[in-house]
């Protein structure tokens, strides 16, 4: 029988991705034993501490082992994180050495949703692909810039760890591992039980772009207001750059540094949103919505939209608009 480790970071208020992934490896195991007569994964709750608080002691969770007493460890599911990172990694750093050593060791990780802040801080994600909440993603990228983060993604598979977007979209990556540590069929089965779209690839379309102003280069600021206030007109940006009497490359180098897109990427995502309001809140057909933010051709705008949200158009407007 292989050996399943859910962590319980000290210090944090996030217990929804623990029991949840303790549910669902536990009905996984039942229904594969009822089918092969045998379990794939013994399930532990494992921390440094016996006991850790969550909401303020409204809740606790009990380990079940201490880290240092684990031997042979296949797979460690890492559980979302409170949204005060920097205090995970300095109140975990047992934590965080234990899994540098277990991966050496062969044990493979998976991070649910902003547990990829724990796991980076290891540094077993520089270099590699890795998904978290969208919400948190300009932070992770300051704070990690070695780490190859995919905007929108949903869940990143390499080398023996495996990373996930946000929220309750943990239990998509679950069915992943449930699929790859058990079978087809039982992960089927996990998806009907637990009601998940097994087919989700992409957070992208539940995300809301927010700016990106988390920065402290004032030009940078003034030329996103002036995109933001102008999205549905062509910009010129070596205009632009002009106004602020700087280089054109200079502009676009102090703006990707500040923002992580290209001056015409932010101008797109700022389209984008607008139009996701638009299909969310209004009656306007495709076309309408188009014009409304500035394109005017149908095949652009379907290809731009589709990249940013992980839908087209006619499929966002169909899932989100609330008349």
């Amino acid at each position: 029988m292989k050996e399943l480790v859910i962590l319980v970071p000290n210090g944090q208020n996030n217990i929804s991705s623990i029991a949840g992934s303790h549910k669902l490896f536990s009905r996984a195991n039942d229904y594969y034993k009822r089918m092969h007569n045998k379990q794939v994964f013994n399930i532990q709750l494992a921390g440094t501490a016996k006991k850790v608080d969550f909401d303020e002691g409204l809740f606790s969770v009990k380990t079940q082992v201490n880290i240092v007493d684990l031997d042979k460890v296949d797979l460690i599911v890492i559980p979302s994180l409170d949204h005060n990172y920097d205090k995970a990694i300095k109140l975990n750093p047992d934590i965080i050495d234990w899994l540098i050593e277990k991966y050496k060791e062969g044990t493979e990780i998976a991070t649910i949703c902003t547990g990829a802040f724990l796991l980076a801080a290891s540094g077993l994600l520089d270099n590699r692909k890795c998904s978290t909440h969208w919400i948190t993603e300009d932070v992770f990228r300051k704070k990690f810039p070695k780490v190859n983060l995919l905007s929108g993604g949903l869940i990143t598979d390499e080398h023996g760890i495996y990373t996930n977007g946000g929220a309750f979209s943990f239990l998509n990556l679950l069915l992943y591992l449930v699929e790859k540590y058990y079978d087809c069929e039982t992960a089927i089965y996990c998806s009907k039980l637990f009601q998940i779209d097994i087919d989700r690839d992409s957070q992208s379309a539940f995300s809301i772009f927010t700016g990106q102003k988390d920065h402290n280069d004032e030009i940078v600021i003034k030329a996103q207001s002036v995109i933001e206030s102008n999205f549905k007109d062509k910009i010129s940006f070596e205009n632009l750059a002009n106004d602020f009497a700087i280089s054109r490359r200079n502009f676009d180098r102090r703006f990707i540094k500040a923002t992580g897109n290209r001056p015409v990427e932010y101008q797109q995502r700022v389209k984008v949103e607008a139009a996701k309001r638009s299909f969310e809140n209004s009656r306007k057909n495709i076309n309408e919505v188009m014009f409304d933010v500035g394109y005017s051709d149908v095949k652009a705008f379907r290809t731009i939209f589709k990249k940013l949200t992980g839908l087209a158009p006619v499929e966002y407007r169909n899932k989100y608009n609330k008349g």
